[in-house]
C-alpha cells in the first residue's frame, strides 16, 4: 500500500543530514525535473520582491527566502519530520516506535511542488514552494509535473493499493487512476456537511496513522475503511474509489 500525503506550508528548521542529494531521494525519474526547479527557486530568492509574489508571501518572509536560497546547502532530515502542522500533528509520527517508523518510511509518500514526491524518509531541506506557485518564465507547476509525476508514482505502487489523501492542487500534479480519496465533511446537528479545512487536515492524518499502524495490508476501499473504522474514524464508502470520513 501506498499512501500519499500532502506537503505543508509550515516545516522544521534544521537537520542532522547533509546537503540536499536528488540522487538520495526516492523516485529517481524525477530528478533532472527536480535539479531544474531548485534551479529556478535559488535564483529567484536572489530577487526578495519577485520571490515574495511568485510565491504569495507577505514582507515578513525574510527566513522563508533564506532557506529557498540556501535549499541545495541546508542541513536534512527525513520528510516525515520535515513537514508540520494539523496533518502531521494528527499523523503523530514522533510517537512511532522503531518498527512503525520503518512501516510509515515503507508506506508514505509525500507531494511536494518541488520535488515532485518524496518517501517519508527521504533526506529534505526546508523550502517554500506552494503546488500553486508559478515561477517566472516557466509554465505552471502542474505543467511541469504532471507527465511526470503520475507515471513515477503508478510505477511505484505496482501492483498495490494507493491512498490518495492529497489536497487537489497537489493531485493535479500527478494524478493516480483508480487511488482510493478520502472527503472529510463535517456533519452538523441539522444532518447538512460542509468541508472545514482544520478538520479535513487533522482526520486525514488520523486516517494516515491508522493506515500506517495497521498490520493488514488492504488492497480495496472496503478494507481501508475496516481499518479506518477500528481507529474510530466515522467513514461512509461514497464510490468505488471515495470514502467520506465524518467529523
Amino acid at each position: 500500500m501506498l499512501v500519499l500525503l500532502p506537503p505543508s506550508e509550515t516545516k522544521s528548521d534544521g537537520g542532522s543530514g547533509g546537503p540536499l542529494d536528488l540522487s538520495a531521494l526516492a523516485f529517481g525519474s524525477l530528478t533532472e525535473i527536480r535539479d531544474r526547479l531548485v534551479g529556478d527557486l535559488v535564483t529567484l530568492a536572489g530577487d526578495p520582491e519577485a520571490s515574495r509574489v511568485a510565491l504569495g508571501l507577505g514582507k515578513n518572509s525574510d527566513t522563508e527566502l533564506a532557506r529557498n536560497a540556501a535549499v541545495r546547502t541546508s542541513p536534512t532530515r527525513p520528510a516525515l519530520e520535515r513537514y508540520t502542522g494539523v496533518l502531521y500533528d494528527a499523523l503523530g509520527a514522533g510517537s512511532f516506535t522503531k518498527a512503525q517508523r520503518a512501516k510509515a518510511v515503507d508506506r508514505i509518500a509525500v507531494g511536494s511542488a518541488l520535488f515532485g514526491a518524496v518517501r517519508a524518509g527521504d533526506p529534505i531541506p526546508a523550502y517554500r514552494l506552494s503546488g500553486g506557485s508559478k515561477l517566472p518564465g516557466r509554465p505552471t507547476l502542474a505543467a511541469v509535473w504532471r507527465d511526470h509525476l503520475g507515471p513515477a508514482l503508478r510505477a511505484a505502487a505496482g501492483d498495490e493499493l494507493v491512498v490518495d489523501l492529497r489536497s487537489g492542487t497537489y493531485q493535479q500534479l500527478g494524478r493516480v487512476p483508480g487511488a482510493v480519496t478520502a472527503t472529510v465533511l463535517t456533519e452538523a446537528p441539522d444532518g447538512s456537511r460542509s468541508v472545514v479545512s482544520h478538520f479535513n487536515k487533522h482526520h486525514k492524518g488520523l486516517l494516515a496513522r491508522a493506515l500506517v499502524l495497521t498490520r493488514a495490508d488492504p488492497t480495496d476501499i472496503r478494507a481501508v475503511a475496516r481499518v479506518a473504522g477500528r481507529a474510530g474514524l466515522r467513514i461512509e464508502i461514497a464510490s468505488d474509489t471515495e470514502l467520506v470520513v465524518l467529523t
